[in-house]
């Protein structure tokens, strides 16, 4: 799905509306959601490296977890990163609207970051698709009672988390 930054904003003013996003003047809480994510990224790597015995459930469920550890950890990231304009989520969906929202950039803000040297702080809108496509994954980990998930899928994911908190801490560094 291609990304359309005038959808996500239409999507943002309905979620304000239904109160799924409320502005607020918590930003105490950034630093602890950071934090939250942070840590939460070492615990997907460790569940994600996990070799287990056979007295252990099998690997398969292992990957389940650390796939929805990969996930929650950019959930706590995306909830530090729309704080940081003044707002709070309710939800995984509201999230990843806000996410597009007020973290993407248009081509003139983002001109106007690469004028002032601030690159570094242009969210694409790839990191709202790896936000969403963990999204999806982890719900099927955690809903589905049949799926695999191939070595590569799962790296895919915590990369793709790595990635994500590693770009909002940048982000919010200041």
């Amino acid at each position: 799905m291609v990304f359309n930054k005038d959808e996500y904003k239409e999507e943002f003013n309905k979620q304000l509306k239904a109160r799924a996003i409320k502005p607020s003047s918590q930003g105490f809480k950034i630093k602890l959601f950071l934090q939250k994510a942070e840590n939460s990224l070492l615990i997907a790597k460790h569940t994600k490296e996990i070799k287990p015995t056979e007295d252990q459930p099998k690997k398969l469920y292992w990957d389940y977890w650390a796939i929805t550890i990969s996930y929650y950890s950019m959930l706590y990231a995306a909830k530090a990163a729309i704080l940081s304009k003044g707002f709070e989520v309710n939800d995984h969906d509201a999230a990843q609207i806000a996410l597009g929202h007020l973290l993407v950039p248009d081509e003139i803000e983002k001109e106007d970051l690469e004028l002032l040297s601030q690159s570094y702080k242009i969210f694409e809108d790839e990191y709202v698709k790896y936000f969403e496509d963990a999204k999806t994954e982890s719900y099927i980990a955690r809903y589905s009672a049949i799926r695999t998930y191939t070595q590569r899928r799962l790296e895919e994911i915590f990369s793709n988390a790595t990635k994500f908190i590693a770009k909002i801490s940048l982000i919010l560094q200041e």
